[in-house]
């Protein structure tokens, strides 16, 4: 009986084991002999914290020593992708955001930004709708980068910045809370715009994040940087050049932190980033460290980027006007959450039968696209995230596919490890900051 490459571990009728990958567990530890070469393979994952989630490592190991490793995926696949040719394409955002679940406003936003490039509207994206996507990306970057630095620190043994660093994310998760109606999986950025529009207590709650952070990240400084525990497991730990990122397609953090100011906010504009004055952290070594530093230095920039968009927050619609594109519910927060104002209901329900038939057209139907495909590409707080997406004409996508930075930069980890400690691994894997949604969509 033949086993499917796809398949999960499953015993054949012959009694062999196969990995996610299709490679044969048997093949695997055939070549090793434990009794004389002093060589062992063993699993390290999936399991929650070590390997970020459901990853498998397969370790071939000398001592403590990595040999060779070979990286597992697909224990979480969600098939988001296939889900979105049965969805309209506005559906198609509650979809995308649950793939990488600690940056949602971006999976929203790139998707967004690729259908309506498919449409030809990316000038009628109005200046306010554009400005609120700018500030929540950047707001949802730190809160990215917060829970990287508190795992990554617990995983190393600094329990402490876990507290802190989960402290401040529960801040920014209030503001989203407040602006979208949810914590996570927010929906909020649609084709054409966003879903509504940012309330001012929510403005006065980032005003005073604005105020609190930048104090916070000098805690985390004098938490870590000087202590030298941190310092032994970071420096010159899981080292990879410049060289080693650009064959590998590794981009983000990890790829800044090696030297190269690779960031498409500067190299390739989208959302009216190049009209933000922020710079492009960078670290020559390419290491745990230098991936620490760049991170923190990217919050500030990014505190610098949510300033700035706050002060042109400029009143007007948050959604394009063409009213067969645009999203037809008028949507507020109320005490049970997010959905339709009542003014809204009552306009559609007793006084315009057009408003009616047009709400329902556009919730169930949803608008064509016309036939064509396009590639668009952001800057994720994990690198680039791009969206390529097909359109064959219809009122759903034909197929729509991510390119996600978790999934790409994961193949960097062996280079990363073999040669050096098994103990090294949990930091170097640490430092890609892995999302395995996002791998595994």
């Amino acid at each position: 009986m033949s086993t499917p490459s796809y398949a999960t571990e499953r015993e054949t009728t012959e009694g062999r084991v196969f990995t996610v990958t299709g490679g044969d567990w048997d093949q695997v530890v055939s070549g090793t002999d434990p009794i004389n070469d002093e060589r062992i393979v063993v699993n390290m994952g999936p399991q929650h914290p070590s390997t970020h989630g459901v990853l498998r490592l397969i370790l071939d190991l000398e001592g403590e020593t990595v040999r060779e490793m070979r990286t597992v995926v697909g224990y979480l696949h969600t098939g988001i992708e296939k889900n979105l040719e049965y969805r309209n394409w506005v559906q198609g955002s509650t979809f995308v955001t649950r793939m990488d679940y600690l940056a949602p406003i971006f999976n929203e936003t790139a998707y967004s930004l690729a259908v309506e490039k498919l449409l030809g509207i990316e000038e009628q994206i109005t200046e306010r709708a554009t400005t609120i996507r700018v500030l929540m990306m950047e707001l949802n970057r730190i809160s990215s980068h917060l829970v990287w630095l508190a795992t990554t620190g617990m995983e190393l043994g600094a329990i402490s910045i876990m507290l802190y660093g989960f402290r401040e994310r529960e801040y920014i998760l209030e503001i989203f809370e407040l602006v979208t109606g949810l914590r996570m999986n927010h929906a909020y950025v649609r084709p054409g715009g966003v879903a509504q529009d940012v309330p001012d207590d929510a403005i006065v709650k980032i005003r005073k994040f604005l105020k609190e952070m930048p104090k916070k990240l000098d805690e985390y400084e004098d938490l870590l940087s000087g202590q030298p525990i941190w310092v032994e497991r970071t420096k010159n730990v899981a080292v990879l050049d410049v060289t080693g990122c650009l064959a590998l397609g590794v981009t983000g953090p990890v790829l800044r932190s090696a030297g190269l100011p690779w960031d498409l906010r500067k190299t390739d504009p989208y959302c009216g980033y190049e009209t933000y004055d922020f710079d492009v952290p960078t670290h020559p070594d390419g290491d745990v460290w230098g991936r620490y530093q760049v991170r923190l230095a990217e919050m500030r920039e990014s505190l610098k980027i949510v300033e700035q968009a706050l002060d042109r927050l400029k009143p007007g619609p948050v959604m394009v006007a063409d009213k067969k594109i645009a999203w037809p519910a008028q949507l507020a927060i109320g005490v049970d959450g997010m959905g339709n104002s009542l003014e809204h209901v009552a306009k559609i329900m007793g006084q315009s039968m057009e408003s009616l038939i047009h709400h329902f057209k556009l919730v169930t139907e949803g608008f064509r696209v016309p036939p064509g495909q396009v590639y668009v590409a952001i800057e994720a707080p994990r690198g680039e995230l791009g969206v390529h997406a097909v359109s064959d004409g219809g009122t759903r996508p034909y197929r729509v596919h991510y390119r996600e930075p978790s999934f790409v930069n994961l193949q960097a980890l062996p280079a990363m490890a073999e040669g050096g400690l098994i103990a090294d691994v949990i930091a170097g894997g640490a430092s890609l900051d892995p999302v395995m949604g996002g791998c595994d969509r």
